[in-house]
């Protein structure tokens, strides 16, 4: 027994603290509901629930993340709230004034070299820009766009203390939205990498080199090409978790 104690104490030191994103606020977004053939599919909405999860895993509070869906009514459990653009403007609004350390911003959806597609309309880079900057200036951020030609997002959204993360260069599709699909390619390598990366730049690494390897496997016609941008300040701003 007398060995057994100062053992235990060494290995609950030694596991890995949970980050402190208690004072972050975060906004997951499922804008749409159909495969690229038109049909219905849950892919957009199974990365907004398990992503939401996710997070609450590494050290966000269950509060401070919101979901917004187009489709809602279909998802009572997660209290998905109407994505439409006042309605994630407002709820980003909203946690940013509550959690006034950082946000993160997540988008997953079909996309066009104008925008992200979000319901029956678009969201364009500036619109998106917009929405951030209003409420999340000044902190720092994380901003995924999930979907086809969402490079288009880079220019608008960089900035000095934020790291942001595309599915696919401006020219360029993204893949895995069929309607037997769980998740999109992208979606799928961040489900998996969020947990385990430790920190939102080896995230963004390792799930853009799990894009890659998964293109090449699968022989992709043109491959999706993965954006990262990193602020020279975003280094050190953001909590690490492993």
């Amino acid at each position: 027994m007398r060995l057994l104690r100062p053992l235990l104490i060494f290995a609950l030191l030694a596991l890995p603290a949970r980050a402190d994103f208690s004072n972050w606020a975060a906004v997951v977004v499922a804008g749409d509901w159909h495969a690229h053939s038109g049909a219905p599919s849950k892919v957009f909405d199974n990365a907004r629930q398990t992503i939401s999860q996710e997070l609450v895993g590494i050290g966000f509070k269950p509060q401070n993340v919101a979901q917004f869906s187009v489709r809602p009514d279909r998802d009572p459990a997660h209290a998905a709230q109407s994505a439409t653009p006042k309605a994630i403007a407002d709820g980003l609004d909203r946690l940013a004034a509550r959690a006034g350390q950082g946000c993160l911003v997540y988008f997953t959806s079909h996309g066009s070299p104008d925008g992200i597609v979000l319901g029956n309309g678009e969201l364009s880079p500036r619109r998106m820009a917009r929405m951030v900057d209003a409420a999340c200036a000044r902190r720092p951020a994380v901003i995924v766009v999930a979907a086809c030609y969402s490079g288009v997002f880079v220019p608008a959204l960089r900035g000095p203390d934020r790291i942001v993360i595309t599915a696919a260069a401006a020219d360029r599709p993204s893949f895995g939205c069929g309607e037997a699909d769980q998740y999109t390619f992208f979606d799928n390598c961040a489900v998996a990498w969020l947990p385990k990366a430790g920190d939102f730049e080896s995230f963004a690494r390792d799930a853009i080199g799990c894009v890659h390897k998964r293109e090449k496997a699968e022989k992709v016609d043109v491959a999706s090409h993965p954006q990262l941008a990193i602020g020279p300040h975003a280094a050190n701003a953001f909590p690490k978790w492993r």
